[in-house]
């Protein structure tokens, strides 16, 4: 059975892991050193999903009230794992946190090729594509989600 909960120090080591599973199909690996510093100063809205005491995924969201919009961060899913359902599981979770804050009209992604239609099926509407805008082999998809 999965469990969403908070993040917590303990679980960096695992998230560090869940990250290197993922690169560098879906994260340029320079991008690693930002995501601990990350996880070590402002995690305070970032969650996990624990499956068998372990870590399968985590992702977290960040608020700007004054324009009324969310993004989406650092979102990942044990690469072994992929295709079960635990992506969609976390990004729901994030949404309803989103929604249930009640300060967001808009939510926004920055993700990447390899992952642009999982989002696009959840709802989440392209803008902005740069080539190699997350790195070597990394496009930037630039979405967004209307709250309804």
């Amino acid at each position: 059975m999965n469990r969403i909960r908070p993040y917590q120090a303990s679980d960096l080591a695992a998230c560090l892991e869940l990250f290197d599973s993922n690169t560098p199909a879906f994260f340029d690996p320079l991008e690693r050193d930002d995501f601990k510093h990350f996880l070590e100063h402002s995690p305070g809205c970032f969650l996990v999903i624990e499956r068998d005491r372990q870590i399968v995924a985590c992702g977290g969201y960040a608020m700007r009230p004054e324009d009324a919009t969310a993004s989406l961060c650092w979102g990942m899913v044990d690469q072994t794992l992929h295709g079960q359902g635990l992506g969609q599981q976390l990004t729901q979770a994030r949404l309803l946190a989103i929604r249930e804050l009640g300060q967001a009209r808009t939510v926004r992604i920055s993700t990447s090729q390899h992952s642009q239609g999982f989002y696009a099926n959840l709802g989440f509407v392209p803008g902005k594509i740069t080539t190699y805008g997350h790195g070597p082999g990394l496009d930037c998809w630039d979405m967004h989600l209307t709250l309804e």
